[in-house]
């Protein structure tokens, strides 16, 4: 399997699990009431199902992103170009640039 699939995968897996940790939490501390909506209505269950999979969606993408962005290489070093200075002071000249207007019909 290609690294970088394996890496997706992992990725998504830790966010989904992180998803079920939170609606765990939420469910156990009552945020809003939602111990009563899951346990207590009949389908319940399908609220709980579709609060871990929307933040399983959402922890998921935020968890493969910090994983890409921590692939970065090392920025010390030498950066840039030789620096080299400009021979003189830099100076502006001014161009003509003509504009014609179209005529007015009227």
């Amino acid at each position: 399997m290609p690294k970088l699939v394996r890496l997706y995968i992992v990725n998504v897996a830790i966010g989904f699990a992180l998803a079920v940790v939170f609606v765990a939490l939420l469910v156990a501390l009552d945020i809003s009431h939602l111990r009563h909506l899951v346990l207590d209505t009949e389908h319940g269950w399908l609220a709980a199902v579709m609060m871990v999979m929307f933040n399983g969606v959402v922890f998921a993408g935020v968890q493969f992103a910090i994983a890409i962005m921590r692939l970065a290489e090392d920025d010390s070093g030498p950066k840039g170009g030789l620096r080299e200075k400009a021979k003189g002071p830099a100076r502006l000249i001014p161009v003509l640039a003509e504009a014609k207007a179209a005529a007015k019909r009227r």
